[in-house]
């Protein structure tokens, strides 16, 4: 199976991960996984201020800081997965490359807001789901 694990750092991605870690069927070695990190971004203007070269630095340096911890857990359990980090609006990023990348299921945490939450903050899970096709296991 073709997993994706959206992840950004956060407890709920640990929340995720030791859920996988439980689930023998989902973190196995017979499964091809990669591992997503998106970042919102840096407006415009600020983008020219600072040049792209200092802007696509930032990027690496902190999907690296995302992405290294994940990348520890899965080896530990003998897994080798590909990191990709992208910047973008996060859950239509999400969405988009898990439809992109034709994806058997799309792993991430969610922070479990309840529906008046969600309605008013948005929440990065409920427009993954609602943009994308690719089966989601949301872990709370």
């Amino acid at each position: 199976m073709k997993i994706l694990l959206a992840v950004d750092g956060s407890t709920y991605t640990k929340k995720m991960l030791a859920y996988l870690a439980t689930h023998e069927s989902l973190l196995n070695k017979d499964n091809n996984f990669t591992v997503l990190t998106v970042h919102l971004p840096i407006p415009a203007r600020a983008r020219a201020a600072v040049g792209k070269d200092i802007v696509e630095d930032y990027y690496k340096d902190d999907a690296e800081k995302v992405l290294a911890p994940i990348d520890k857990f899965l080896a530990r359990h003998g897994i080798q997965a590909k990191s990709v980090w992208k910047a973008g609006n996060v859950g239509e990023t999400i969405a988009t490359y898990a439809e992109a990348g034709k994806f058997d299921m799309l792993v991430m945490g969610s922070h479990g807001h309840g529906s008046f939450l969600n309605m008013v903050l948005g929440s990065v899970a409920t427009k993954v789901l609602a943009n994308c096709k690719t089966p989601v296991l949301l872990v709370r």
